[in-house]
């Protein structure tokens, strides 16, 4: 046996050893199976909201559920206006310490429900949409942060001393198939009372939640864990509010996500009145979850805190997708991979950030894949935001033929779904013919790397070969899944697909073809405000930490496209105030006090528009580790992002960018499909800056037949009417 098999084989023995390792921690063991979805619903029927124009001009409909819920009653099933009701739907009552959810069908539909799910013998039903009675339990939150759970009997023994900690009610059920909570704070003697609310503060919390979600999940919400989110403010006589229909771990459907939370509210007031206001709080999905419902509606927040937030996922997804085609290049395509060894370079092309000797927690794909690829193998030497935050998202979103690596479905069910972010989108954005999600993901034009060969970080060669190698994600129709080892089980998979290679257009005669996205889909996405278009005049503190030498995907550079939006809209964006801070310290407390100002002032003078009430303090600002600010003001934060001088906090807290700015695209990241131009003409325009690129044009237009991306054009996939016009 050579020497360079013996290399190989040790890779791949040291490879599976470290996966084994690392998936342990990762994936719990538990089976799915006896709560499997075997079975899918019959398709129904549901009032979708008519969008003509913008969907913030669209009358929403009158409430036809009458709240409250009763005691003991479930809440409405079907949304009251964003469309068909979507099958199969996994259950999740039980995994947020609910129990099983009600019985509702003996055909077989939804999950099984047990006679005793601890010693399941005998199938009482099934559970198609996942409803549970409407039910209250107390907690007890003591000032050191400790939650516990209390029996009756044992609230009844508490002893009285309210110093040392607040008594929370807590309300759950399910309203359009989601679990909601309330959790409101109380005196001891108002328990056994639905409607007590003497400690509360008359101020409302709207908790949001983020993740990456397609649909097809009732999502978990432990009570434990909003209490958790929220210690300080119900500490402080907030009540607080939350579905798990508002969390994107389990859909990205934003007006399924307005319809729920609207709901939500309108219970909570059919129980306690109006408060004085709403405000809004959560992270990454939960952040621009709050942006989108802002923008697209009005009634449900007054004041939005997002966490780590981005615009909107539409616009995510357009960069977000470059990923692992620019993985895959790197690693299988590029004409020469020593090239792109040096993370530094790939940051310039990827626009994110990427640091040579980071390590890489699923590193150990990459030397397996190789050999596989008949490449010499070697483990990657350093990472990127590329991988180290958006790894599997491609599949995960993109690909219907994926779906959960869990087995909350049958294969059976498994087979016939089409398991997508666009699937789950479909009653918005349409469908083709054969029943798939149109996409809006767009890349016909796109000069990945346009800005690191105008600076010189790449050469003319690279830049070529990148273009015409990095292709494009095939059509939905011919996605297959990835080839997945589980020599462990489920639990812990082996990607034997690394950045999803085989749904990745093959180069042929030179060139890897690119994808149309669906106009109609596009168009669709923001005339029903799936796309932040900064439309939003409500007060704003957009709080993170800087993550950004993490490799965090929440990178700091996602708060800038929303201003740069509002912006655009609004002419101004003095609503909007961005606080960033060292990891260490959570300036989330200090965000509530200025927003309670904020929206007090806007109560108590009526007259006052949004940037008249806002506080003097309150400006853009930058923390220290320990919560001092290091410096505030309107141009602490200028930078390439609005072509100023750079500001101090922008020193401090630097910023990068996007595969599609690095392309030659804006900050506000908010162009779907770029208008084109002829190479000829890109090139006698200097769209290449000082570099001479006439001698390559006839490879420019092997690559681009269709042309190149005018950034300085209006999107494509914008209706004409929502187009702003300066």
């Amino acid at each position: 046996m050579s020497k360079k098999l013996l290399l190989y084989l040790l890779y791949l023995v040291i490879a599976i050893m470290t996966a084994v390792f690392a998936w342990s921690f990762v994936y719990p063991t538990e089976s799915f199976e006896l709560r499997q979805v075997k079975k899918i619903a019959p398709h129904v029927n549901n009032h979708l909201l008519v969008i003509n124009d913008h969907i913030s001009h669209s009358k929403r409909p009158t409430e036809s559920f009458h709240f409250p819920i009763q005691m003991s009653q479930h809440g409405p099933v079907k949304s009251l206006y964003s469309g068909d009701i979507q099958y199969p739907f996994y259950c999740m009552t039980l995994d947020s310490g609910l129990g099983q959810p009600l019985v509702d069908n003996q055909q077989g539909y939804g999950v099984p429900v047990y006679n005793d799910i601890s010693n399941p013998t005998k199938i009482l039903g099934y559970s198609q949409d996942c409803n549970i009675a409407t039910r209250i339990d107390y907690y007890l939150l003591t000032h050191h942060g400790g939650i516990t759970k209390l029996t009756l009997k044992e609230v009844e023994n508490l002893y009285q001393d309210k110093s040392q900690y607040v008594l929370l009610r807590v309300e759950q059920g399910t309203i359009n198939r989601f679990i909601y909570t309330i959790v409101m704070p109380i005196n001891h003697d108002e328990v056994g009372s639905r409607l007590a609310q003497s400690q509360w503060n008359k101020r409302l919390i709207f908790q949001f939640n983020g993740g990456s979600g397609i649909g097809y999940r009732q999502g978990k919400q432990k009570a434990k864990r909003v209490i958790a989110r929220q210690k300080q403010q119900l500490l402080d006589g907030y009540a607080v509010i939350s579905s798990s229909g508002n969390k994107t771990s389990y859909t990205y459907n934003m007006l399924l996500a307005e319809d729920t939370a609207r709901r939500v509210k309108t219970h909570f007031i059919s129980l306690y009145g109006n408060p004085l206001y709403t405000v809004g709080i959560g992270g990454s999905g939960g952040g621009l979850a709050q942006y989108l419902i802002a923008q697209n509606s009005q009634g449900i927040l007054d004041g939005l805190i997002p966490l780590y937030s981005y615009p909107d996922m539409i616009t995510q997804t357009t960069y977000a997708l470059d990923c692992d085609l620019l993985n895959n290049y790197f690693t299988f395509r590029a004409d020469k991979r020593s090239y792109w060894l040096d993370w530094h370079k790939r940051q310039s092309v990827e626009g994110m950030n990427a640091l040579n000797d980071f390590p890489q927690r699923t590193g150990y794909l990459q030397p397996v894949n190789q050999i596989m690829a008949g490449f010499a193998p070697s483990l990657p030497r350093g990472n990127s935001e590329c991988i180290n935050g958006y790894f599997g998202l491609s599949s995960f979103i993109n690909n219907p033929r994926q779906g959960f690596l869990r087995d909350f479905f049958h294969p059976d069910v498994v087979k016939v779904v089409k398991w997508s972010y666009w699937q789950d989108l479909v009653s918005i954005l349409g469908e083709d013919k054969q029943g798939y999600g149109l996409s809006t993901w767009d890349n016909v034009g796109v000069q990945y790397g346009l800005l690191a060969l105008q600076q010189q970080l790449i050469t003319v060669d690279e830049f070529i070969d990148l273009n015409s190698k990095i292709g494009s994600w095939k059509p939905q129709a011919q996605m297959t899944a990835e080839k997945i080892w589980l020599p462990f089980g489920r639990k812990m998979p082996f990607w034997l697909s690394l950045w999803g290679n085989q749904n990745i257009t093959a180069v042929t005669q030179g060139v890897a073809p690119r994808h149309q996205g669906s106009t109609k889909a596009m168009q669709a996405a923001y005339r029903a405000g799936q796309v932040f278009i900064g439309n939003i005049t409500l007060p704003v503190i957009d709080v993170r930490h800087y993550l950004e030498q993490d490799l965090d995907m929440h990178h700091v550079s996602a708060s800038f496209y929303s201003r740069l939006r509002i912006r655009e809209q609004n002419g101004h964006y003095d609503n909007h105030v961005i606080w960033i801070s060292h990891k260490n310290y959570n300036p989330v407390m200090l965000a509530f006090k200025q927003m309670d100002d904020w929206l007090l002032a806007l109560r108590d003078n009526p007259k006052y528009s949004v940037v008249q009430a806002k506080p003097e303090s309150l400006s853009d600002s930058c923390f220290s580790a320990t919560g001092e600010v290091l410096f505030q003001g309107d141009t602490i934060w200028n930078g390439q992002w609005n072509n100023q001088k750079e500001g101090q906090c922008q020193k401090i807290y630097p910023m990068y960018s996007t595969s599609r700015i690095q392309s030659g695209g804006g900050w506000a990241g908010d162009m779907l499909k770029c208008q084109l131009i002829p190479v000829k003409q890109a090139v006698k325009e200097k769209v290449y800056g000082k570099i001479d690129m006439s001698s390559y044009q006839a490879q420019l237009e092997k690559i681009f037949p269709q042309g190149v991306c005018d950034y300085n054009k209006s999107d494509v996939g914008r209706p004409n009417s929502l187009l702003i016009a300066y």
